[in-house]
C-alpha cells in the first residue's frame, strides 16, 4: 500500500500535522480517505493534543477527488467513503485546521470545510467547480450554507467560479490570511496564542459542544445528497459524458 499521506507530530505531541502527500495536486482517493481516517481513528488516546492540521504538499492544498473515481462502479466506494471521512472529522477529539496553499478545490475543499479553522495563503484560491462535471458537491451542499451561508453558498456551487482566500476571509469561512512565505509562521503564532495555552482537557469538550449543531445538521442532510447523487445523477448521461470528457481531454457534449 503506498502512503498518501504524511504524518508530524510537534516535540509535545500538542499539534499533529496531516500532510496530504500525492502528487500531482493532492488528489484525494478513496485510498487516502481511508489512510486519514485511520490516522484520525487514533486520536482517543492522544490525550495532550491541541490541534491536528490539514496541509498539502508541492505548493498544492488539493486539486480535490479522484476524478477517475467518480466513474460508475468506483464512485459507488468513493463517495460513501469520503463522507465517512469528514464525519470523523467532525468528530475528531481536537480543534482540526487546513493550512491552504495554492488550489484548495472540489474535494479538497470539502475536507477543509469540516475543520473547525482554515488558515491560507493570499494566493491560495477556494472552489467547488462540480458543475462543470454536470454534478453537484454533496460535502459543500451540506456544509457550506451553515458555513457562509445559503446566498454564498449557493453561489460557489452553482456557478462553480473559484475566489481568492480574501473574498472567503471576508465570509467569515477563512480565519487568518498572510502571504504565503508567512503563512506557516503565522499559524505557529496563532496557535501558541489562541491554542497551546489552552487545557487540552477544556478544549476537548469545547469543540463537541460548538461543533454540535452543524455535525448533527451534517448528519441528517449528507445522507440524502449522497442518495440523490449515486441513485439520480449517476443515472444521468450528462454525468458520465462529463467524466469521459475530462479523461479524454476534451469538451462535454450535454445531452441538452
Amino acid at each position: 500500500m503506498t502512503a498518501l499521506i504524511k504524518t508530524i507530530y510537534n516535540e509535545n505531541r500538542t499539534r499533529l500535522k496531516i500532510v496530504l502527500d500525492h502528487p500531482k495536486g493532492n488528489v484525494i482517493t478513496t485510498e487516502m480517505a481511508v489512510q486519514i481516517r485511520t490516522v484520525l481513528a487514533s486520536l482517543q488516546e492522544e490525550h495532550s493534543l491541541r490541534m491536528v492540521n490539514f496541509e498539502g504538499s508541492g505548493g498544492e492544498f488539493s486539486f480535490g477527488a479522484s476524478v477517475q473515481e467518480h466513474a460508475p462502479g468506483l464512485v459507488e466506494r468513493m463517495l460513501p467513503e469520503m463522507h465517512r471521512l469528514i464525519g470523523d472529522m467532525l468528530e475528531t477529539p481536537a480543534p482540526t485546521a487546513a493550512v491552504v496553499k495554492g488550489r484548495c478545490i472540489g474535494g479538497g475543499f470539502e475536507l477543509a470545510l469540516a475543520c473547525d479553522f482554515i488558515f491560507a495563503a493570499e494566493e491560495a484560491v477556494f472552489g467547488i467547480p462540480e458543475v462543470a462535471l454536470a454534478a453537484f458537491p454533496p460535502a459543500a451542499a451540506a456544509l457550506l450554507p451553515l458555513r457562509v451561508g445559503h446566498a454564498h453558498a449557493s453561489r460557489a456551487i452553482l456557478t462553480g467560479t473559484t475566489r481568492p482566500a480574501k473574498a472567503w476571509h471576508e465570509m467569515g469561512l477563512v480565519t487568518l490570511v498572510a502571504p504565503e512565505v508567512e503563512l506557516d509562521e503565522a499559524v505557529d503564532t496563532w496557535f501558541d496564542q489562541f491554542l497551546a495555552v489552552r487545557s487540552a482537557t477544556g478544549l476537548r469538550h469545547a469543540v463537541t459542544a460548538t461543533r454540535l449543531g452543524l455535525r448533527d445538521k451534517v448528519k441528517r442532510i449528507l445522507p440524502d445528497l449522497e442518495r440523490l447523487y449515486l441513485n439520480e445523477l449517476m443515472r444521468t448521461t450528462d454525468v458520465v459524458e462529463a467524466v469521459t470528457a475530462f479523461l479524454d481531454k476534451r469538451s462535454p457534449q450535454w445531452s441538452d
